[in-house]
């Protein structure tokens, strides 16, 4: 178990139950950044693979 394992978890037994968008969820990541501007990095690389989930590899 990699130690995000836990956030993740928590993540969904907290909040699993729930509907958001894709609009609300780019909204948290943007304001999570500008309060821990650190992590601009990690959030960018992690938008960025969901925005291209379903684009072909080629």
């Amino acid at each position: 178990m990699y130690f995000t394992d836990r956030g993740i978890e928590e993540l969904a037994s907290r909040r699993g139950d729930e509907t958001v968008t894709l609009a609300w969820l780019a909204e948290r990541l943007s304001e999570f950044v500008d309060v821990n501007p650190e992590f601009e990095v990690e959030i960018e690389r992690f938008a960025t693979w969901l925005a291209r989930l379903d684009d072909d590899e080629d």
